[in-house]
């Protein structure tokens, strides 16, 4: 077990890689936090995807602001350099075509804050990622 000196808090590995402070409790309070040059992009994909999800529960899921109807369907996060858009795997690869030109991994993309954010290629993640889900 390991115990990180700053937090507290214990781990089993060693050096195990968390967030030391406290987690918002609301999507409010998460971008109250961000850095204001970050904030009205962070806004814009807010509004996004209560739009293309009115139905689905706003929440703080893994210290971001998440979508939720059953389950966890789309996470959004602000990152030093690009917005992260969490959709899970089986979007990526859905979408791979139109990311190509961003950075994914398994079930992430990052959107660069010095391009154009493609709000409405975000829009139709959160629904095909709703769609999928059953609803």
């Amino acid at each position: 077990m390991w115990k990180c000196p700053v937090c507290g808090r214990t781990f089993q590995k060693v050096n195990q890689q968390h967030y030391c402070g406290r987690m918002p409790a609301t999507v409010d309070e998460y971008l109250s936090e961000q850095p204001d040059k970050i904030r009205p992009i962070l806004e814009q994909t807010r509004r996004i995807l209560r739009e293309a999800l009115p139905d689905c529960t706003e929440k703080i899921s893994w210290g971001m602001p998440t979508y939720w109807k059953k389950r966890n369907l789309i996470h959004f996060a602000a990152q030093k350099n690009h917005l992260g858009i969490y959709p899970g795997p089986e979007a990526i690869e859905a979408f791979r075509e139109r990311l190509q030109d961003y950075r994914t991994s398994k079930g992430a993309i990052q959107f660069p804050y010095n391009r154009e954010i493609p709000y409405e290629l975000i829009a139709e993640i959160a629904k095909w990622a709703y769609e999928q889900a059953g609803e």
